[in-house]
C-alpha cells in the first residue's frame, strides 16, 4: 500500500519562520507603545493622586506646605511636602509613625518606605539607597514647584513657585492663576547633583546654559538625588524650571560625563549664605514630563518647549498666561 505523507519542504519551514519573524518585528513596537501609553496613563493617575492631596491639605488648612521647613539654628533636615500630604493620600497609617519634632536621621522605619504612588511605572530605579551602614532612604519621581532659581534666602524662601522654604503658599498667592502654574512634576531618581559649594554668595543673574552650572563648582554627587521622599531639600523633592524639561547639564567627573542639578547651599547648612538652584524635570517617558498644574489637571509637556514658557509656568506671581 502506497501512504501519502504531507509535511513542510525545508524551504517552506524557512518561508515560515521568515514571516513569523516579521510578523513579531512589526507587532514588537506596537506592544511597546502599548506599554508606554499605560505606564503614562499610571504616571498621571500618581500626579492627580499627589495634586488631590496637596488640595485637601489646603482645604482642611488653608495653605498648601511648605517645601521644608528649618530651625533657626539651620542645622537639621526636617521633613518633605510629601510627608505632609500622607494622610490626605490615605497614608495615615504611615504619618502617625513620624515625630515632625526629630529629624529623619532619628526616624529611619520611615525614610525606608516605598511609597507606591511616588514612583513612575518607567522607573528603572525603583530600589532602595543606602545611607550609611543602617540607614536606609528610597527614591521618588515626583516633585515640587520651588521656582526659578533663588530658592532661600535665609531664614525665609525666595522662591517664585508654588514651594518655599519656611513659609506657607495659600490659593490668594496665585496671581497668575492656578491654571498657569505648574505645582508638580516628574524627575529622574539617582540623580547626579553638584551641592554645597557656596557659589554663587550673592545675587546673580539666572543661568542661560547649562555649561555655567559646572563653573560653580561644588562637592559632586553621582547618584543621590531625588533618593529621599522624605527630605525636603530642593534636590530632593523640589525641581526648578531654570532649563526646559529634560534638559541636558553637562558635568565632567573622572571620565565620565554626567547630566547633573545643582544646589549651591543645601537649605538649612547655612544661616546666611543662600541658595540657589537647578533641578531639572526629567523623565523616563520619551520626548516629555508629565506635570500637575495648581487647577486640578494633568498635563503632559514637551521636551521642547519655548524656555520663556516654560519659565511663565514655573511662577505663581509672574504676571503671564499660559495660551493652550
Amino acid at each position: 500500500m502506497n501512504h501519502n505523507r504531507c509535511a513542510f519542504t525545508l524551504v517552506e519551514l524557512l518561508v515560515v519562520i521568515a514571516i513569523t519573524g516579521i510578523l513579531v518585528g512589526l507587532l514588537l513596537p506596537a506592544v511597546q507603545s502599548a506599554r508606554d501609553a499605560a505606564r503614562r496613563m499610571q504616571c498621571s493617575s500618581n500626579l492627580r493622586q499627589i495634586g488631590l492631596a496637596l488640595h485637601n491639605h489646603e482645604s482642611a488648612l488653608g495653605r498648601f506646605p511648605p517645601l521644608g521647613d528649618y530651625d533657626a539654628a539651620g542645622s537639621l533636615v526636617y521633613w518633605s511636602f510629601h510627608a505632609r500630604l500622607l494622610p490626605y493620600s490615605e497614608q495615615a497609617n504611615l504619618h502617625s509613625l513620624i515625630d515632625f519634632k526629630l529629624p529623619i536621621s532619628q526616624q529611619p522605619q520611615v525614610a525606608k518606605v516605598r511609597v507606591p504612588y511616588l514612583l513612575c511605572p518607567s522607573e528603572p530605579n525603583d530600589r532602595e539607597r543606602p545611607d550609611g551602614p543602617t540607614f536606609i532612604h528610597y527614591p521618588l519621581n515626583y516633585s515640587g514647584n520651588a521656582g526659578l532659581w533663588h530658592i532661600f534666602q535665609p531664614p525665609v524662601g525666595q522662591g517664585s513657585g508654588v514651594f518655599l522654604v519656611n513659609q506657607s503658599t495659600r490659593i490668594s498667592d496665585f496671581a497668575d492663576g492656578l491654571s498657569n502654574t505648574v505645582g508638580i512634576a516628574e524627575v529622574k531618581a539617582f540623580t547626579p547633583y553638584l551641592r554645597d559649594g557656596g557659589n554663587p554668595s550673592t545675587s546673580v543673574a539666572t543661568p542661560t546654559s547649562p555649561s555655567e552650572l559646572a563653573s560653580f563648582g561644588g562637592e559632586f554627587k553621582a547618584d543621590s538625588g531625588h533618593t529621599e521622599w522624605v527630605d525636603a531639600r530642593v534636590h530632593q523633592t523640589g525641581f526648578t524650571t531654570t532649563f526646559s524639561p529634560n534638559t541636558k547639564c553637562p558635568y565632567s567627573f573622572g571620565d565620565k560625563t554626567y547630566d547633573i542639578d545643582f544646589n549651591s547651599m543645601r537649605e538649612g547648612r547655612s544661616t546666611t549664605v543662600p541658595t540657589y538652584a537647578v533641578v531639572t524635570s526629567r523623565s523616563h517617558h520619551v520626548g516629555l514630563v508629565q506635570v500637575f498644574v495648581m487647577d486640578g489637571s494633568t498635563r503632559s509637556v514637551s521636551s521642547t518647549i519655548e524656555l520663556t514658557i516654560w519659565r511663565a509656568l514655573g511662577t505663581r506671581i509672574g504676571g503671564e498666561v499660559f495660551n493652550q
